[in-house]
């Protein structure tokens, strides 16, 4: 399975870029992204999102 990662802006929360990994980074990304106090928007990814 993949995932969309959105990284939010700190003000707003509007998203800042956008990547699609699989289900075995998700878990590092969102540990990376805490470390740092990142916020974070996890979704699964549709077929056609790259």
């Amino acid at each position: 399975m993949r995932f969309e990662i959105m990284r939010l802006d700190d003000v707003d929360g509007t998203p800042v870029d956008c990547t699609v990994v699989d289900a075995a980074s998700v878990n590092r990304i969102v540990h990376q992204a805490a470390a740092i106090g990142q916020r974070l928007w996890i979704r699964p990814a549709d077929t056609s999102a790259s």
